[in-house]
């Protein structure tokens, strides 16, 4: 069984999506946080019901509520929920 979205959870989910997806953190931003022009995003926390991002728009520090269409159940809930995600938002975001 995966694990509860703990804080400690949250703060290991956020440091793997950092370091490992940073470019899928900043699609979040782009394309659910409605900030296209953001260079720069960073994963601050996840809970059931979304994600906390900071992003840098324009110059200027932006802090970005991120809902999640359902409330997740656990750890690989989010995990599967975040990869469903980015697949739609890059598919969106392509060009017709």
């Amino acid at each position: 069984m995966a694990d509860l979205i703990t804080p400690a959870i949250s703060d290991r989910i956020c440091k793997h999506m950092n370091d490992d997806h940073a470019e899928a953190v900043l699609t979040y931003a782009q394309f659910y946080g409605k900030t296209p022009t953001a260079e720069t995003a960073a994963m601050s926390a996840i809970d059931p019901l979304g994600m906390d991002l900071t992003a840098q728009v324009d110059g200027e520090t932006v802090s970005l509520r991120i809902p999640f269409d359902r409330e997740l159940t656990d750890s690989e809930d989010a995990h599967h929920t975040l990869i469903a995600m980015i697949k739609q938002a890059r598919v969106l975001k392509e060009p017709k």
